[in-house]
């Protein structure tokens, strides 16, 4: 079959010139697009060049760095500002010292944080594979790689479109908004001069930022015309929305109402995959919602995430190996079947940690009627 979606979805060179900032016009054909999650992460160790390069190699659409600030203010690509499993830098001496107890978004958190490092410190850093037990392949990369910048992952997208003819979009998270703003390191300024120098803050532009929270992105959709994109769990709330006078749930924006109101500031939705198939007590896939035919009705895109090879991630008929076995969990199930099945059912574009899997059940969801 062949997929319709709203102009804000164009992908393509061609297609991604003539975009809008916010969906309103009527549907056009396009094809679901492949979001990178942390780059080729199944593969390589995450948030690295290599792992994005790698993604883009297999076909990926967009790479997704997540994105922390540095202590002189640059916004770098870090699954969290946390980074003792994700850095060697608890191995340094010379930073032993940094090591701090914090909290973060109401959580007690301790390590080393990029906010104690300027950008030249974390760049004397090499990255680590963040779930070794999962994925003991990817450790074999350890120490290869530095910490890159968001300028650094754009202009890598920006490279490799110009290499191979096509255009490779970035979506960036930011993550712990709130948080960052506290310590006066706002992602705005920063966020949107990285775009700005790549002239990439146009709407046409093949960006996406996206948020758990909500005021962040109210705010940036004031000061940009790039598309914004609301992130949303199974459960709990955004951290700056869970204030007594607010009381909003992930749940409520879920609503016909919350759809509408996240159009208000935002091009599209990313809810946790879930949300459209849920899972039973045994993990076994229930009917689909209408989450996905309700979004796209208030004009918003469907993004979800995040489709994983491992069987732990998987609903339970889709997983694959002896059940008894001690390394089942991070064993392959059929993740493909599972991304077919998201497409089938309608959705924008799909976050996955192994692009190569997610562009292969494209290819095969778009032909099959």
């Amino acid at each position: 079959m062949i997929l319709t979606r709203r102009s804000a979805l164009c992908v393509g060179a061609g297609a991604l010139a003539g975009c809008a900032a916010l969906p309103e016009a009527a549907p056009v054909r396009a094809r679901p697009i492949v979001i990178a999650h942390r780059g080729a992460s199944g593969y390589r160790p995450e948030h690295t060049l290599a792992a994005y390069r790698l993604a883009i190699a297999q076909g990926a659409d967009f790479i997704e760095p997540d994105l922390v600030m540095t202590r002189d203010g640059v916004p770098v690509a870090r699954h969290e500002n946390e980074i003792g499993g994700t850095t060697n830098v608890a191995s340094r001496p010379e930073f032993a010292a940094r090591k701090a107890v914090k909290e973060i978004d109401g959580e007690r958190f301790e390590g080393w944080f990029t906010e104690d490092f300027t950008l030249a410190e974390l760049k004397t850093l090499r990255a680590r594979e963040r779930l070794p037990q999962l994925r003991p392949g990817n450790v074999a990369f350890d120490g290869q790689e530095t910490i890159p910048t968001f300028a650094e992952v754009i202009a890598l997208a920006q490279a490799e479109g110009d290499r191979l003819g096509r255009t490779i979009g970035v979506y960036p998270e930011t993550k712990h908004p709130t948080y960052h703003e506290r310590i006066g390191l706002s992602f705005d300024a920063p966020l949107l001069a990285a775009l700005k120098a790549a002239d990439w803050d146009r709407p046409e532009a093949p960006v996406f930022i996206q948020s758990f929270e909500v005021s962040n992105l109210r705010r940036l959709a004031g000061l940009t015309r790039v598309r914004l994109v609301q992130l949303i769990a199974e459960e709990g709330a955004p951290f700056d929305q869970v204030r007594p006078e607010v009381r909003a749930s992930y749940r409520a924006m879920l609503t016909d109402g919350g759809l509408a109101d996240i159009r208000t500031y935002a091009a599209g939705i990313g809810p946790q995959k879930t949300l459209i198939v849920p899972r039973d007590a045994d993990g076994r896939s229930l009917p689909p919602t209408d989450l996905v035919a309700r979004a796209q009705k208030a004009g918003l895109v469907v993004h979800p995430w995040t489709f994983r090879n491992e069987n732990v991630f998987l609903p339970a008929e889709l997983r694959r190996g002896d059940a008894a076995a001690a390394d089942v969990q991070r064993l392959s199930g059929d993740a493909q079947a599972e991304v077919e099945q998201f497409l089938k059912l309608g959705v924008d574009g799909v976050f996955a940690d192994f692009p190569d899997v997610a562009v292969a059940a494209r290819a095969r969801a778009v032909q099959t009627p």
